[in-house]
């Protein structure tokens, strides 16, 4: 009988272990923690949703109506951990227990086209017929290395729980994205005098247009995405704001929101023109406290916070197996298969702007899609990945664009359906059904 792995019982973990159990198949799940959620248990206490409750849940099975719009970190996790329950996932994850490695059964044929040897903390050493890979992309903290430089306090924002990490009261936040201006937020909120590098411009994006959250605004959903992206742009527009509007903020260089980074968060702004948040450039260089930025200017800090992304890192993987480009693994179908690789699936590394949680769900029926078709095939082995390889451009990029998402998942599918048919019909010929006798 077949059997297959799961790496990780955070969002994506979980979704792609009960999609495997929901269509039939063996399953081993591994977290090497004692908890199901992943990051849930230790983001920063001021984390919120910035996507709506009713979009962002696992498939039938949506967040609890007596939820915030906007639920908070906490509401987050405790929603994971009902999930599982409630599918009686508890009962097949083995905590505490890491992958060691995931290693090519060795064959004559191509890279995992016979399967995957996992090995455990534990020493044992459990071949299967696939792995689908869920151990998230926000754990291995990204530092530039002028923090060395910095003698005083200093901690990753994958580190950072509240303003109780935070020494002294001059405060410097290195990064712009959704994270960094949450905790400058959370800093300024708190009466501490807090300084934010922003290097470049961005589009500035509110949760909620006429009291609705972005995502459900339902008349926005019957134009096409450039026409969506236009309509935020302009309702963003008079309902914050331009660059230009507040203190310091870079005016972006792109022209539309798919083209360039995005950040939703208005509050940045307001305390932006309260004066509790000034803008930086970047960083030149930092002596002790001082920090020296490229404009000229200097200033000490206490603390440095830094918001400055995390390694996409596969640390059961040996490099020579993970083809990178700009430090991100490549892949097909949609984020989806390795490059090079057989019967192993990344679920969850790829991050459509959006709504996260069902995204792991769809991209862990494609991998079971995939994984029905070696089933099929003689020997177990039906050259899918090499397939898809030979028709679709490689893609390293993680935080990618909702509507160019969707097009490699449809393009996927449709090559799966050609797959699938050209096999159809080649076991026909090879195995003709006899005329029926007069």
């Amino acid at each position: 009988m077949t059997r297959y792995a799961v790496i990780g019982a955070g969002a994506a973990g979980i979704s792609a272990l009960q999609q495997l159990r929901q269509a039939g198949y063996e399953a081993d799940c591994f977290e090497k923690t004692d908890r199901v959620g992943g990051h849930w248990h230790t983001d920063y206490d001021a984390l919120h949703l910035i996507t709506s409750r009713d979009m962002t849940h696992f498939e039938d099975f949506p967040m609890p109506a007596g939820y915030p719009h906007f639920p908070r970190r906490d509401q987050v996790r405790e929603y994971i951990e009902s999930y599982a329950r409630h599918h009686g996932l508890y009962d097949v994850i083995r905590f505490n227990t890491a992958v060691v490695s995931v290693t090519p059964i060795a064959t004559d044929g191509p890279v995992g086209s016979a399967g995957w040897t996992v090995t455990l903390d534990t020493g044992e050493r459990i071949d299967y017929d696939g792995v689908l890979v869920g151990n998230g992309h926000l754990w291995d903290q990204k530092t530039p290395a002028v923090a060395a430089d910095f003698t005083g306090t200093q901690v990753h924002s994958g580190s950072y729980r509240n303003t109780g990490d935070i020494d002294g009261t001059r405060v410097l936040v290195v990064g712009a994205g959704n994270s960094g201006c949450d905790l400058a937020v959370d800093a300024a909120q708190h009466r501490y005098d807090v300084d934010i590098v922003i290097r470049e411009g961005t589009y500035f994006q509110p949760k909620s247009y006429f009291g609705v959250p972005r995502q459900e605004v339902a008349w926005l959903a019957e134009f096409a995405p450039d026409e969506q992206d236009l309509i935020s742009r302009l309702l963003a527009r008079v309902s914050i704001g331009e660059a230009k509007d507040y203190p310091g903020l870079p005016v972006p260089k792109h022209r539309t929101l798919a083209e360039g980074s995005t950040v939703v968060n208005s509050l940045l702004l307001y305390w932006l023109q309260h004066g509790r948040v000034t803008v930086r450039p970047g960083i030149e260089r930092i002596a002790g406290a001082t920090v020296h930025f490229t404009d000229g200017t200097a200033r000490e800090y206490d603390t440095i916070l830094w918001a400055t992304g995390f390694h996409s890192s596969l640390p059961f993987l040996a490099d020579e197996l993970v083809e990178r480009r700009y430090g991100a693994p490549l892949r097909y179908a949609g984020g989806v298969v390795p490059k090079g690789l057989e019967k192993l699936y990344y679920i969850g590394m790829a991050a459509p702007r959006g709504p996260q949680i069902p995204v792991y769900g769809v991209q862990a029926k494609l991998a079971i899609r995939m994984i029905a078709l070696h089933e099929a095939a003689d020997g177990g082995f039906a050259g899918v990945a090499a397939y898809l390889g030979g028709l679709q451009d490689d893609e390293h990029r993680i935080d990618i664009v909702r509507a160019i998402w969707n097009d490699q998942m449809a393009d996927t599918e449709r090559l799966l359906d050609a797959f699938a048919a050209a096999r159809e019909t080649e076991a026909r010929e090879s195995h003709p059904v006899p005329e029926a006798v007069a």
